[in-house]
C-alpha cells in the first residue's frame, strides 16, 4: 500500500474524508459518530473550546454542544433515560458509549489492585471513608467531592497529594477518584465542568452492568473498534486507542488476523507492520476541511501523526513559553486530506471574537500542489464557521507567518 493510500483510509476512517454535513445534527447523529471514533477525550482547558466538543464539529459542523452534555451528563430524567455516553479512562478520561463500558472492567479491576496509585495517604486519618463516600452518594447523589464533603462534616481540611503529585486534593476528593476508577462511582452529571459523583449502578442499565466480558475478548473488541476507527494502523497505534497493555495487545492483533478480522499490509515509507480491518474503506481521493483540536483523535497519537502527514505536534500547553513553536493551543489544519497549516486559538468570550495569535502555512503543502493562497482562503472559512458555531463575532488575526494572507481572505470573505 502507498502512503498516500493509508493516510487517505486514515482520514476515511474518521469521518473527514468529505465536507462537514450541514444542517443541525440530532442526537442519532451524535451516537453514530461517537461509536465510529470509539470515544471523546475530556480535558479542562477551554481556551477556544472544550476537547470534547470540537472532534464532532469538525465532522458533523455546527451543532448544539447541549445535545452532547444530555446526552453524557443528564440533568432531566428524560435525558436520564436516553443517556448516551458514559466517563472513564479509555484512551485518557472520555466518554464513550453506554454499552462499551464493560469492555474496561479489566482496568477497573487493575485499578482496584493497585490502591496506592489513587489512594496515596487518603484513608489514613478515616479507614472507613470509601464506605462513607459510597453511602453519601447512595443517599443523595449525584454530588460534587466538596458536597461529598459537607455531607461527611469534611471541611477537605486533611490534603492528600495524587496523581504523581500535580494537584493536592482533599482526601474525600482522592477516595471518589479511587472509586470512579474502579467503577464503582461513575459521573453522573456535571456542573460547571465539575464533575458530580453517582453510584454506576445508579446510573448505568441493569443490561450494561451485568456484562463482564472475559479480558482476552474485551482486549479483542477494543482493538477491533480501534481499528475501525484508524483505518490503517501499526500495532502501537491500536494500543494507543484505548491504552491497552502492550503485552496483551500484540497478542489482540495476532489472534485478530488469525481470524481474518485483521488484514496486515506493508505501507511504503512505515518502518513498522501495519494492519487495516477487513473491508475498511479506501477512497481513491479525500476532500473537505477541519479544524482539529489538540485531542482529536486523528492527531492525537503523535508518532503516528508524523508518520501518516509528515507532521510535526507538539502540544503547547505542556510545553513551556520559551519553547513553544506556534503557540499555547494549536489546532492542526486539514484540507482534503492533508495537514496544510496550523493555527493557534482563543475564544475571548468577553469581547466576542475568536483570536488568531498565529497562524502559519505547512511547507511541504506546497510542495504537495497547494498554495497559500489557497490554504489562506479555505482556513478563513473554517474559522468563520468555527467562530459562528462558538457564538461570537470577528475572527482577529494577530500573527504567524500566514497572517497577512489569512487576513486578506477573511476581508474577502466579510465583503463578500
Amino acid at each position: 500500500m502507498t502512503a498516500a493510500a493509508a493516510r487517505r483510509a486514515a482520514v476515511a476512517a474518521q469521518g473527514l474524508d468529505a465536507p462537514a454535513r450541514t444542517g443541525a445534527p440530532d442526537r442519532g447523529a451524535l451516537k453514530r459518530l461517537v461509536r465510529r471514533l470509539g470515544l471523546l477525550q475530556l480535558d479542562s482547558v477551554n481556551v477556544a473550546v472544550r476537547a470534547h466538543y470540537a472532534p464532532v464539529f469538525a465532522r458533523l459542523g455546527a451543532y448544539d454542544r447541549a445535545l452532547l452534555d444530555a446526552s453524557a451528563w443528564p440533568l432531566t430524567a428524560a435525558d436520564r433515560r436516553r443517556r448516551a455516553f458514559v466517563e472513564f479512562w479509555a484512551h485518557e478520561a472520555s466518554l464513550l458509549p453506554v454499552e462499551d463500558w464493560p469492555l474496561l472492567r479489566w482496568r477497573m479491576r487493575d485499578n482496584a489492585a493497585r490502591t496506592s496509585r489513587w489512594l496515596g495517604s487518603a484513608l489514613d486519618g478515616r479507614p472507613d471513608l470509601l464506605d462513607a463516600v459510597q453511602a453519601a452518594l447512595a443517599a443523595g447523589g449525584p454530588l460534587e467531592a466538596r458536597e461529598v464533603e459537607q455531607v461527611l462534616g469534611d471541611g477537605g481540611e486533611r490534603r492528600a497529594r495524587a496523581y504523581g503529585g500535580w494537584w493536592h486534593r482533599s482526601d474525600v476528593k482522592v477516595a471518589c477518584e479511587h472509586l470512579f476508577a474502579t467503577g464503582v462511582l461513575t459521573t453522573g452529571t456535571r456542573r460547571g465542568f465539575r464533575r458530580a459523583y453517582a453510584l454506576t449502578e445508579d446510573v448505568l442499565p441493569p443490561d450494561v452492568l451485568a456484562r463482564d466480558p472475559d479480558r482476552g475478548e474485551a482486549m479483542r473488541e477494543l482493538t477491533r473498534r480501534a481499528a475501525a476507527a484508524l483505518g490503517v494502523a501499526t500495532e502501537p497505534d491500536l494500543r494507543d486507542h484505548y491504552r491497552l497493555p502492550p503485552a496483551e495487545s500484540r497478542v489482540a492483533v495476532t489472534e485478530l488476523v488469525d481470524a481474518g478480522e485483521l488484514e496486515p499490509v506493508q505501507v511504503a515509507g512505515w518502518d513498522a507492520p501495519a494492519y487495516r480491518a477487513a473491508g475498511a474503506r479506501m477512497p481513491r481521493k479525500a476532500t473537505g476541511r477541519a479544524l482539529l483540536a489538540p485531542f482529536d483523535p486523528l492527531v492525537w497519537f503523535r508518532p503516528r501523526t508524523e508518520r501518516i502527514f509528515g507532521f510535526t505536534y507538539r502540544i503547547g500547553i505542556y510545553t513551556p513559553a520559551e519553547q513553544r513553536t506556534h503557540g499555547y493551543y494549536v489546532f492542526p489544519f486539514l484540507l482534503d486530506g492533508h495537514l496544510v497549516g496550523r493555527v493557534d486559538l482563543k475564544t475571548d468570550r468577553a469581547a466576542g471574537v475568536l483570536r488568531v495569535p498565529g497562524a502559519f502555512a505547512e511547507p511541504e503543502s506546497f510542495e504537495r500542489g497547494a498554495d497559500e493562497a489557497r490554504v489562506a482562503e479555505e482556513l478563513a472559512g473554517a474559522l468563520r464557521d468555527m467562530a459562528g458555531w462558538l457564538g461570537v463575532g470577528d475572527v482577529v488575526v494577530e500573527g504567524g507567518p500566514l497572517a497577512p494572507a489569512l487576513s486578506r481572505a477573511l476581508l474577502r470573505a466579510e465583503a463578500g
